[in-house]
């Protein structure tokens, strides 16, 4: 039989394992706070709550004030953490970084599969995710689609923006499509508004419907989303760049996400979360039902189709989708938006 050596701790050590058992409960020692930047392993946690009992300390005052940014790790046996999550987290005043003890629960949780076919959060307790759009670059209808997708499977109300509405005259083909998804919105519940940021039409009414309120910013590439941010929020100091004249294609500008909010001392008065994790959303976790339910206007009519096993393709013999389409009561390219993404997910299922 093979013998254990014990080890000798030192009374520190003894004394930081008492406390880590402790954690699971607040024992008022905790401090708590909401993640306002992901680094990865590495999480900024701006402090809302101060602990009830306050540690002893002769280092810098401002460490221990409301509204302070700590540079916390997690501990491992917590699920993965989020940019806006609430937390609770110990504070080792000696170096001034913390440690994320508990999460606390989320209201909506926005979330993502990544190249090792694992679900990552991206964002939490989201209330509105604003789909941006432009006439240039050209607007990929299915990836609106998709967003739509997002935001009713993670409970979130959606907000269609077209920006960049000054070039609407020299694109005629995007007016069409914003007024189809102007439509869209009235039978599913979402609103669409339009902004420009060469006279700042439409801003205000965009403050008004964000306001107050959490916020993700989600579209392609080169549609002006950090602009926007910039607009709202002056000092978010967004990068920007320039659409490629080659290409036509906007350049990547998040890296890191990031809760910007609107009143950095009160992060209940909402803000706007900036991630890149939302760019690209593969679906391959997601069953033929969940797509289904993200498309409301088409979700009654399943149960009409002759055939239980409908695949809703044009030719399908019974379709109740395609009879409505041709009476013009549905879009016909939302009926193919919502093959292609079956077809994806049962791919990219069949692919793990």
């Amino acid at each position: 039989m093979s013998l254990i050596r014990r080890r000798k701790l030192t009374q520190r050590q003894t004394r930081q394992i008492q406390q880590n058992q402790h954690k699971d409960h607040d024992d008022g020692t905790l401090a708590t706070g909401v993640i306002v930047s992901h680094f990865g392993k590495q999480l900024d946690v701006q402090i809302t709550a101060l602990p009830s009992i306050l540690p002893e300390h002769d280092s810098d005052e401002q460490l221990l004030t409301l509204g302070a940014i700590w540079r916390c790790h997690a501990r491992t046996n917590l699920p993965m953490l989020a940019c806006a999550d609430t937390v609770q987290f110990s504070l080792d005043l000696s170096s001034g970084l913390g440690r994320i003890e508990r999460l606390l629960p989320r209201t909506t949780l926005i979330t993502r599969p990544d190249r090792y076919h694992k679900v990552k959060p991206v964002a939490a307790n989201v209330d509105t995710l604003v789909i941006v759009f432009a006439p240039l670059p050209k607007p990929a209808v299915n990836l609106i689609d998709r967003y739509l997708l997002i935001a009713k499977l993670a409970g979130v109300k959606p907000l269609l923006l077209l920006n960049k509405a000054d070039l609407l005259s020299e694109h005629p083909e995007v007016a069409n499509i914003a007024c189809n998804y102007q439509k869209l919105g009235e039978q599913c519940g979402f609103s669409l508004i339009s902004t420009s940021l060469v006279d700042d039409t439409g801003v205000d009414e965009l403050s008004a419907h964000i306001d107050g309120k959490l916020s993700i910013f989600a579209g392609q590439s080169g549609v002006g989303k950090s602009s926007l941010i910039n607009k709202l929020l002056p000092n978010a100091n967004q990068a920007t760049n320039q659409i490629s004249t080659n290409s036509q294609l906007g350049q990547h500008t998040t890296t890191t996400s990031r809760l910007l909010a609107y009143n950095n001392h009160k992060l209940h008065q909402g803000g706007i979360i900036d991630t890149p994790g939302i760019r690209e959303y593969g679906i391959w976790h997601l069953s033929a039902d969940d797509i289904l339910a993200g498309f409301d206007e088409l979700r009654p009519l399943a149960d009409d189709c002759q055939f239980r096993d409908c695949s809703h393709h044009a030719n399908a013999k019974g379709c109740a989708m395609w009879a409505a389409a041709n009476r013009g009561e549905v879009l016909p390219r939302r009926i193919e938006s919502l093959i292609g993404l079956i077809d994806e997910a049962k791919n990219g299922a069949a692919s793990k």
